[in-house]
C-alpha cells in the first residue's frame, strides 16, 4: 500500500515541477504564495483534527492571510458608515398627525412607547383581561423565548414591555 502512495506522490511532484518550469517569474511568485498558504492550511487542519491546536487558534491563523487585503477593504469604510447611519432611526421618526398615536398594531413609532393594543397582540390576551392573565401570558411566553433558553433578546424585551404597558394601563385606569 505504501508503494502506491509513493508512486502517486512522485507523479504529483513530477507534474507540479513540469508546470512550474513553464511559469513566468511573476506567476512563480504568486504560485509560491498560494502553495505556502495551501500547505500551511493543510498542516493547520491536520493539527486541529489531531487535537494539537485549538480551533479558535486555527481560526485566527486562518485570518492572517486576509490581513493583506485589509487596506483595500478600508476604502469601503466611509460607504458602510453612511449606510449604517441611514438605517438608524432618528429621534423624531413617526411623529405624524401632531404626534398622536393611533394605537393600531404594527404602527410602532421610534419613541419606545407601546400601545395597549400592541401589548395585547404581543401577549395574546384580550384588552379587558385581568392582571393575573397578563402575568400568566408573560410567564408562558418568557419560558419559550427567554435568551437563556435559546431565545432572542429583542423578543424578550418586547414581551417585558408589553407586560409593563398593560399593567401600567390598569393602574392608570384605576
Amino acid at each position: 500500500m505504501h508503494w502506491i502512495l509513493g508512486i502517486a506522490l512522485a507523479a504529483a511532484v513530477f507534474v507540479i515541477l513540469k508546470q512550474w518550469g513553464a511559469l513566468s517569474a511573476e506567476k512563480k511568485k504568486a504560485a509560491t504564495w498560494k502553495m505556502v498558504l495551501v500547505v500551511g492550511g493543510a498542516v493547520l487542519l491536520f493539527m486541529v483534527l489531531t487535537g494539537r491546536v485549538h480551533v479558535l487558534t486555527a481560526a485566527v491563523a486562518a485570518l492572517v492571510p486576509l490581513l493583506r487585503k485589509l487596506p483595500a477593504l478600508l476604502k469601503f469604510a466611509p460607504m458602510m458608515n453612511r449606510m449604517y447611519r441611514q438605517q438608524q432611526p432618528s429621534g423624531n421618526d413617526g411623529a405624524g398627525a401632531g404626534g398622536a398615536r393611533s394605537g393600531g398594531a404594527g404602527q410602532r413609532r421610534g419613541t419606545g412607547e407601546m400601545s395597549v393594543r400592541e401589548a395585547c397582540d404581543i401577549l395574546g390576551v384580550a384588552p379587558d383581561c385581568s392582571d393575573d392573565e397578563v402575568i400568566m401570558a408573560h410567564r408562558r411566553l418568557m419560558q419559550k423565548i427567554h435568551p437563556d433558553r435559546g431565545g432572542n433578546d429583542y423578543l424578550a424585551a418586547q414581551v417585558n414591555e408589553a407586560k409593563a404597558t398593560l399593567l401600567a394601563s390598569r393602574k392608570g385606569a384605576a
